[in-house]
């Protein structure tokens, strides 16, 4: 079965909507590729998003030619600059838009992830009606499908699941999130990247998640960045979690180095991951606004860590080898599970 995507009369084409899996494979807007191909990768970025509300939401609020056309040159940029594949974390009811990311792949050569899942940070804003009668098998069968059959009928499938809660003690709603995220871990092994902040709800839901079986190590730390007690860092990399500082810009590079030092001499180094939270087309802005490069880890940051102590071989931890690892379809699961 082929899928053809038409947008600003180019013809993008999916050859094959039917695809086996092998061990350690990662899964792209294009279809399954081996781990070791990811290569460097950016694992928390966005190329849209529409902050306009679950409830108007509709993908008619942006031109899919004229994002292209925007956006291409940003990241074939990062191609340039040795970057191999991006994850893109938008979600469902905030502009996630997968045939759009393929048609990006295809033009610039980037290997690109999209996810299943619902967005329940700020206050649900961006949670469809449906998600708060839906039991947690409801919501889990959702997105499960999502990646036995494709998203919203494109044949493209996610790469792992994105959710987001508050910053404060999980409500019944966010505990709802990452039990049914935690199912669809179980029967499909993508990971679970959860918008999260600080550390009270990073260690519920990992607490929840443990109730169900799911081991930590199918959990990333969305936004860690956002704890200030580092020592917390060390718990819930001990718990096997994924810690992901994903806003590394200009501005705030010596903290990010501070964190990061910390993290290496603690034993920590193989549990992180680094992004920037970049890109942000936006609907309604004259062409999407003010959007933010990709570009300040590997033109930047990179050669701050490498004067400041760190090594190549952990460079290559932090950019190929934990990404690799973070995002291989693999069900994570605690003994007698």
């Amino acid at each position: 079965m082929k899928i053809r995507i038409l947008i600003g009369g180019l013809i993008f084409s999916l050859a094959s909507v039917s695809w086996g899996l092998c061990q350690n494979t990662i899964m792209t807007v294009k279809g399954p590729i081996p781990a070791e191909q990811m290569g460097q990768t950016l694992i928390h970025e966005h190329v849209l998003v529409d902050f306009i509300g679950a409830d108007s939401i509709s993908p008619s609020r942006w031109d899919q030619a004229e994002v292209l056309e925007v956006v291409s040159p940003y990241l074939s940029e990062l191609s340039d600059l040795g970057i191999q594949t991006l994850v893109e974390c938008t979600p469902a009811y905030l502009g996630r838009d997968p045939e759009l990311l393929f048609a990006l792949s295809e033009k610039t050569g980037l290997q690109i992830l999209t996810n299943t899942g619902f967005y329940g940070a700020v206050n649900n804003k961006y949670l469809p009606e449906k998600a708060f009668s839906l039991s947690v098998d409801e919501l889990a069968d959702i997105w499960v499908e999502e990646w036995n059959g494709g998203i919203e009928n494109t044949g493209i499938k996610p790469g792992f699941i994105k959710i987001g809660v508050n910053g404060d003690s999980l409500s019944e709603m966010h505990e709802k999130l990452i039990l049914a995220a935690g199912l669809t871990h179980k029967q499909t092994g993508l990971t679970i990247a959860s918008h999260t902040g600080p550390a009270l709800p990073a260690r519920q839901q990992i607490e929840t998640l443990k109730t169900i079986g799911v081991h930590p190590s199918a959990f990333i730390w969305v936004h860690a960045q956002s704890e200030e007690r580092l020592e917390n860092y060390s718990l819930m990399a001990n718990e096997g979690a994924w810690i992901s500082l994903d806003g590394i810009q200009p501005s705030n590079q010596k903290d990010y180095l501070k964190k990061l030092k910390f993290l290496r001499d603690e034993g920590h180094l193989d549990r992180v991951l680094i992004s920037h939270d970049a890109g942000w087309y936006s609907p309604g802005e004259e062409k999407g606004g003010n959007f933010r490069e990709y570009i300040t880890i590997p033109r930047e940051f990179i050669p701050l860590l490498l004067a400041n102590g760190f090594t190549d071989a952990d460079i290559r931890q932090l950019m190929v080898t934990n990404p690799a690892k973070a995002f291989t379809i693999r069900k994570k699961l605690l003994e007698n599970n």
